[in-house]
């Protein structure tokens, strides 16, 4: 699992560390062992020089005048724990009476990671969270109250950005009732209560006091209440006055909210504090609450085909295993790892039906944990991962992944799902739950990309104006797949014909027609597509030639692969489809709803052909219009074999009564002049057809 999915602590920093031996000295000093346990096996202090891991004190303990300054630690990334040794200084008579009171088992503080690499440089960086807020409303970065950020002044020192935090008038000083609340304190430490917030009803505002560090004592200032939920900061010792310094409790988390407002300084100076400077560290990418548009060079590297289909080949193997990634940042997509990826092999085992609700409850959870995109997410859901960005899962998620991809958190978080292959037990098939999930995700505002091998393209899935059905389209397409009128090509997947010649003749008159009229469906602003079962024979010389004219070639293809107890032709697709959608084979009708074609061409074709046929012409009998001539290329004579006796067993018995005018939206044809004159006279409106239309008694129209 990817280090940031482990849940608890930032990465920077360690759980707290209680003490497992204190000495205590007669000078009011203090040594003290400290064990930490249960550290992430993400904490970068595992990667960093000990130099640069240090020791963050407990503020409440700091407030007091107490400052703990680590001598040694030694970290086991093996068992997850470490040890530090601390020497405990007095500062004041409040810490010289606080310090008898501290015991093993109290918790005094927790590790931080000085990493330079996640250091803060650019004030952009800072400045877009001002005004943005988290899932609950609480503001990322704020100080006072949200619209108050102009009083956050950052400068750039030494290569990082540092904030000086104002601060208010006087001091804090302690009222005598604090003196009570000590032993209060000392047993709360082993429990990990919030005790800040105690500790300041016994604390006072002097608006008068002078602002300057004395030798044993301790100063507490206090700035606008500051809210952090995207970075780390720490206070910058060499930027405050000299002979003045903060504590060891110098490090505000970042789910610092509305406190971060006291600290600590001691020392001995004349010069009075006016400000605290801050630098900042940056949380892992995932915890960010970084939005998507601000992430320039994730967004850069998803739109080169290249970098998608390289990411996927770094996806580990087996191949047949599911695989799935969630990245948020361009870094992360560049430098990806195999072990950055959640692999599953997870069993789906027949579910017991509705007889069995409870048991086919928990088979369906169980294969829904089991899933590698599970993880993602629910770190998502439950707020681990804050930041938004893109999935990328091996196979196109199981549709019962649906409820959580389209859950409230996820939703928002989700900025694109790209996937490799769409199933796993048909290769590039969709189901019809597949289908439905897709629009469910476009609805949803998720984009759905295919990395599709067969043709080598970033395809988007796009759906149809109106429709509630869509294709993968390639990239720069989309415009021209919304807004085209869509011609079609059906036949015979074995007998590719002569009509390649006659057919590109026909489409390129039609590209002319598009500068010479003005139709709603023929114009100069309105593109072309062409649609076929993206098979071979007619189909592939329907595509050759939509892509030859740079017309967007587009298929529905059906998976018509060999099985044992049919005889069907084997039916693989053929190189010219740019656009697409799969099929099962159960779900042939589907399929053919879905063509949603202006203008059908019927060439030469055997039963698939005939049943493609009857479903154009009963939506031309069912639909309220317009209506479009449907164009049959060949002898009239093959059309009459295929057409009139249905047509004139049905009118004779008034089975089709009241829409016999169905006959004059078809076409025969035997050339493209013949072809274009139909276009020609239809979208200039001089062709009849439709309801008001004739009648043809071979219920079809023979175009000499």
């Amino acid at each position: 699992m990817p280090s940031y999915l482990y849940p608890g602590h930032f990465d920077l920093v360690s759980p707290d560390g209680y003490i497992k031996k204190i000495d205590i000295h007669e000078n009011h000093t203090a040594d003290v062992e400290i064990f930490i346990e249960n550290i992430s096996p993400a904490f970068v202090g595992y990667q960093l020089d000990l130099e640069n891991v240090v020791f963050n004190f407990k503020s409440v303990l700091a407030q007091l005048g107490l400052n703990a300054v680590s001598r040694e630690i030694l970290l086991d990334p093996k068992k997850g724990c470490a040890e530090v040794k601390v020497h405990l200084t007095t500062i004041g008579p409040l810490a010289r009476e606080m310090l008898p009171l501290l015991h093993p088992g109290d918790f005094l503080g927790k590790l931080f990671a000085v990493d330079e690499r996640r250091r803060v440089r650019n004030p952009d960086y800072l400045y877009r969270m001002f005004g943005r807020t988290d899932r609950h409303g609480k503001p990322l970065l704020s100080l006072g109250q949200m619209g108050e950020s102009k009083q956050l002044l950052l400068e750039k020192v030494n290569d990082h950005m540092v904030a000086f935090l104002t601060l208010k008038e006087g001091r804090i000083e302690y009222e005598p009732s604090v003196n009570g609340f000590l032993p209060t304190l000392g047993k709360a430490l082993a429990h990990k209560f919030p005790l800040r917030d105690l500790l300041r009803l016994h604390q006072a505002r002097e608006k008068k006091a002078p602002r300057t560090v004395k030798a044993d004592e301790i100063l507490l200032v206090c700035t606008q209440p500051l809210h952090i939920r995207t970075a780390f900061a720490r206070v910058v010792n060499e930027l405050l006055p000299e002979g003045c310094q903060h504590t060891s409790a110098n490090i505000l988390q970042p789910d610092t909210q509305a406190s971060g407002d006291i600290y600590e300084l001691f020392g001995s100076t004349t010069k009075e504090v006016h400000d605290i400077p801050l630098e900042f560290f940056t949380l892992e990418p995932h915890r960010e609450h970084v939005f998507f548009q601000d992430r320039d060079q994730l967004q850069l590297s998803l739109q080169d085909p290249k970098t998608i289909f390289e990411t996927f080949k770094i996806a580990p193997d087996p191949k047949e295993h599911l695989a799935a990634v969630f990245v948020v940042k361009g870094t992360q997509l560049l430098r990806l790892k195999p072990k950055d990826w959640i692999l599953s092999d997870p069993e789906k085992y027949p579910f017991p039906g509705m007889h069995h609700l409870r048991r086919q409850s928990q088979m369906v959870e169980k294969y829904i944990k089991d899933q590698p995109s599970y993880p993602f997410l629910k770190a998502i859901e439950s707020g681990l991962i804050t930041s938004q960005g893109v999935l990328f899962t091996r196979y196109f998620p199981s549709p019962m992944m649906k409820r959580m991809l389209l859950s409230y958190y996820v939703q928002g978080h989700l900025m694109g799902l790209y996937f490799q292959i769409p199933s796993r037990s048909y290769g590039s098939f969709f189901s019809q739950e597949d289908r439905a999930m897709l629009t469910d995700l476009v609805t949803f505002g998720i984009p759905v990309y295919w990395a599709d091998e067969t043709s080598g393209q970033l395809l988007e899935y796009i759906q149809r104006p109106s429709k509630t059905s869509g294709m993968f389209v390639p990239q720069g397409q989309t415009e021209t797949f919304l807004k085209a009128t869509f011609f079609g090509v059906y036949g015979s997947n074995l007998i590719t014909g002569n009509f390649g010649d006659e057919l590109k003749t026909l489409l390129s008159a039609v590209q002319k027609m598009q500068h010479e009229v003005d139709h709603p469906k023929l114009n100069n602003q309105t593109p072309l597509a062409l649609v076929t079962g993206g098979g071979p024979g007619a189909m592939e010389v329907g595509n050759f030639i939509a892509k030859e004219l740079k017309i967007l070639s587009c298929a529905n293809i059906v998976d018509f692969s060999d099985r044992s107890a049919s005889i069907i032709n084997e039916q693989k697709q053929n190189p010219y489809v740019e656009a697409k959608m799969t099929y099962r084979l159960e779900q042939l009708v589907e399929r053919q709803a879905e063509f949603y074609l202006d203008f059908p061409i019927f060439v030469m074709g055997g039963i698939g052909t005939d049943f493609e046929f009857s479903l154009e012409e009963l939506r031309h009998k069912v639909s309220s219009g317009p209506f479009g001539p449907i164009l049959l290329f060949g002898d009239p004579n093959y059309w009459r074999q295929k057409i009139t006796s249905r047509f004139q067993v049905n009118n004779d018995t008034g089975t089709i009564e009241g829409s016999e005018w169905v006959s004059n939206c078809l076409f025969c044809i035997q050339n493209a002049r013949q072809g274009i004159k139909v276009y020609q006279d239809y979208f200039t409106g001089k062709l009849k057809i439709g309801r008001e239309g004739p009648i043809y008694p071979e219920g079809f129209v023979v175009v000499d």
